[in-house]
């Protein structure tokens, strides 16, 4: 595929994930909406789906969508190290214009919202108790699930007589939901799970630079890395697992 169609592919499928996956997050925060207040399991269930919206739309450039999951890819001998920039290209220039579509959205709701300065958390992560270190092992292990599921998750297979296994591949992509949605119930609580440097970044520049939020607060530069960072190492190390596994078997 070329470097301008996985831009492009990457780019629709994480629009979508953002504009989906920060719209039910503003549903919950924002008064005057229907899904006011409608709770944690509310908005895993709409990032949840979101992944599986965006991984359908960016299925020719095999749906990455995340470039903690390119870089797991790419370790894993699994995807073409010079195909990588376009890959990240695409998933931030999507994660940028996601978030803008769902200020659009709610942009009546962001006008009459009481408390603009506490915004920030509808389009990126922040902790609930700040601690560098303890947030960062939080972001690589949940990271670290969704890549090792990813690569470590059976795929077709052929067994005796010819009889097809078709392994978790039969629930397309739906399958990597379910593991989102498992990953935001059971790990979410400590950081709200960005577990993709481009899920959590893109949203925090547009949030900065392009949302005109009135009386909007900073966009949290001090903490920005630690959900670049953890996703990108928890990737790796399942891309290492799998190197580990895969060479023993």
């Amino acid at each position: 595929m070329s470097a301008g169609a996985i831009i492009v592919w990457e780019l629709l499928g994480t629009a979508a994930l953002i504009l989906l996956g920060n719209g039910v997050v503003a549903n919950h925060v924002l008064r005057k909406n229907n899904g006011h207040n409608a709770g944690f399991l509310f908005i895993n269930f709409g990032w949840a789906f979101a992944v599986f919206t965006g991984a359908s739309i960016a299925a020719p450039s095999g749906a990455h969508l995340n470039p903690a999951v390119t870089l797991g890819l790419a370790i894993a001998d699994k995807t073409h190290w010079a195909d990588v920039p376009f890959y990240f290209i695409g998933q931030m220039a999507g994660a940028i214009i996601g978030a803008v579509l769902c200020w659009a959205t709610y942009k009546l709701q962001f006008d009459d919202h009481p408390e603009p300065e506490n915004t920030l958390g509808i389009f990126s992560t922040a902790p609930q108790i700040p601690n560098t270190a303890w947030n960062l092992v939080t972001e690589v292990i949940g990271t670290f699930v969704l890549v090792a599921w990813i690569l470590l998750s059976p795929v077709v297979s052929v067994g005796d007589g010819g009889t097809p296994n078709f392994g978790n591949s039969a629930l397309g992509y739906a399958g990597v939901s379910f593991v989102v949605l498992v990953i935001g119930t059971s790990l979410g609580g400590p950081t709200g799970y960005a577990i993709n440097p481009a899920r959590d970044l893109g949203p925090r520049i547009a949030y900065a630079f392009l949302l005109p939020i009135k009386n909007k607060a900073n966009a949290n530069w001090g903490y920005s890395w630690i959900p670049v960072v953890g996703p990108l190492a928890g990737g790796s190390l399942a891309a290492l697992l799998y190197l580990v596994v895969h060479n023993l078997t």
